[in-house]
């Protein structure tokens, strides 16, 4: 038995092919034909442009055209100067090889991600080393394996795979997934949970302990892997396999369905997105909105701050499409974990407790004002709610709305037109915030609790850490005793609540955040049907009735057990 990080869930049976990538093997050659090394490294670009081209055919065949799209991005990586051009002017000044130079350039920028805490931004350099190795290959002519091409059912088990290897992998043949490495905000893991195959990450040495062949059985959803099972495990996940064939199927009835409890608590489902792509998941799984769209996506990956014009493009996008279901649109939120290569920011000793978020807006206003203009000009296209992250004090929010009352004033000047309905809210994601949330209730229209950071910042605890991510839990009695406070504070100044963290799509907490009262969950696509049939079941007095009863236990284990045997009763 092996234990990985669940990537896409499901359970999958079968024989293995290990795919093992041919070594790329670089070394530093002085060369004598400066324009003959150039056009080796122009004609691999352009051969890695027709590859890629055919990739997104392929890709637009088996996924929806959102998530093929990210190979038009590979193809804008081909085209960007920052990568090509500055490989081009390598090779003349240093007079040395092709392949040398775009391997330096690429190394350089996978220092860039590197140095980012942020799983996600990290992750993104799967784009630019998947780019870059194709260069590489056809520069010296190694051929890739073609995985779609497959004549038989089998799981794939390699070191990684790329976005080009899942995207066009042969969805029909392949049965699932395992890798040494990985997160579940890797690509390969979003492109498998976009194609619904089951997947395990981040296995370490999956690839060093199976062999061709070897008949395989794993769990998505618990991260469990067995090689060569007994017969008595097959039958075992043969049934696991059909059960959960069975609830997908059941699961279709609750897109269109409201989410409402069994006595006839209504509350609200939506979803977190990254960029306007991502709406066409939240739609097909019948989210009632946009509970977070993380706007940092926007600047991140480029090598300018993005246009008023850019910006309203983008949000406007997004709430066209989701009209006239509300979005919550999050003000920047950078710093930290998040870094920006062309935003200067001074070192810091703990970038967590620094410049970064409400704050780093608040000392830039020019780039926090660029980003309000374009927001409230959006606001005419759909049902817009502004959140300001990482708000700590009163002094701060009240700051931060006078910027938007500065825009309003312009804008009636000028006769440019925006909605006089939009509301404003902010995160929940500070321990001081929630102490005072009754405070900070006065002035907003609505609260959005940030789990992710206020159990990492009430803990005390770096959720990067493996040593102490037991200590990272959503079921600490403190934590829910902040949690619960907002929600009462809020209720008692007539707003509502709502998450945005993690915690909001964990179907093993949402009875205690339905019994106190919160207003709307918001998670990952994937997660919204699970969470809403999970509400569906449950009866809001007894979660009410749950809550008073678990207000004297001590410790997150007790608490979790007490609430599951209580819904399984």
């Amino acid at each position: 038995m092996l234990k990985g990080t669940s990537a896409s869930p499901g359970v999958a049976m079968g024989n293995v092919l290990v795919v093992k990538k041919q070594q790329i093997e670089i070394a530093k050659k002085l060369i004598q034909d400066i324009e003959a090394e150039k056009k080796r490294l122009s004609d691999a670009v352009e051969k890695s442009k027709i590859q890629l081209n055919d990739v997104k055919e392929k890709a637009l065949g088996s996924m929806e055209s959102d998530k093929a799209q990210i190979f038009e991005a590979h193809l804008m990586v081909l085209e960007d100067p920052e990568l090509i051009d500055a490989s081009m002017k390598k090779i003349e000044a240093e007079k040395i090889n092709a392949e040398y130079a775009i391997d330096s350039i690429e190394n350089m920028y996978l220092a860039i991600f590197a140095d980012m805490e942020d799983e996600y931004m990290k992750e993104r350099a799967a784009d630019i080393k998947d780019v870059c190795s194709r260069i590489k290959m056809n520069i010296l002519g190694i051929e890739s394996t073609d995985l779609s091409a497959l004549d038989k059912e089998v799981i794939i088990v390699a070191h990684d795979l790329t976005p080009s290897d899942t995207a066009t992998m042969g969805r029909e043949k392949v049965l699932g997934f395992l890798t040494d490495v990985g997160g579940r905000t890797s690509h390969s893991a979003i492109m498998a949970r976009t194609l619904q195959i089951p997947a395990v990450v981040g296995l370490k040495d999956i690839t060093s302990r199976i062999n061709d062949n070897d008949y395989i059985i794993f769990n998505g959803e618990t991260g469990e892997v067995i090689i060569n099972p007994s017969s008595e495990e097959i039958e075992k996940y043969k049934k696991l396999k059909s059960d959960y064939e069975q609830n997908i199927k059941a699961l279709g009835s609750f897109i269109d369905r409201e989410t409402m409890t069994t006595d006839g608590r209504k509350v609200e489902i939506a979803a977190n997105i990254g960029t306007p792509k991502d709406v066409t998941a939240v739609l097909k799984n019948g989210a009632e909105g946009v509970g977070l769209y993380r706007t940092e996506f926007l600047y991140m990956d480029r090598s300018t701050m993005p246009t008023e014009e850019e910006q309203f493009e983008a949000y406007s996008e997004v709430l066209k499409s989701m009209s006239p279901r509300p979005v919550i649109i999050r003000t920047l939120d950078i710093g930290g974990d998040k870094k920006l290569p062309y935003l200067e920011i001074d070192e810091e000793m703990n970038p967590f407790l620094g410049l970064r978020a409400i704050r780093l807006c608040l000392d830039r206003k020019d780039i926090f004002k660029t980003q309000l203009r374009a927001l409230l000009r959006a606001s005419v296209y759909g049902n817009l709610r502004i959140m300001f992250p990482m708000i700590s004090n009163v002094s701060e929010l009240l700051e931060a709305k006078s910027i938007i009352e500065e825009i309003k004033a312009e804008f009636d000047a000028d006769d440019i037109p925006y909605s006089k309905d939009y509301q404003v809210g902010i995160m929940i994601e500070v321990p001081a915030a929630a102490m005072i949330s009754d405070l900070l209730a006065k002035h907003v229209d609505f609260f959005s609790i940030g789990t992710n950071d206020l159990i990492q910042y009430t803990c005390a605890v770096d959720r990067m850490n493996e040593k102490i991510s037991y200590l990272y839990n959503p079921f600490n009695p403190a934590v829910l005793r902040l949690i619960k406070l907002v929600i009462d504070n809020a209720h008692k100044a007539g707003k509502w609540v709502g998450m945005c963290g993690e915690a909001a799509g964990d179907v093993s907490l949402i009875p205690i955040l339905l019994g106190m009262g919160l207003d709307e969950f918001s998670m990952s696509p994937i997660s919204i049907l699970p969470a809403r049939k999970t509400i569906c079941s449950l009866n809001y007095d007894d979660m009410k009735n749950l809550i008073e009863r678990i207000n004297d236990i001590e410790t997150p284990e007790e608490i979790k057990a007490y609430t599951e045997k209580t819904i399984n009763k």
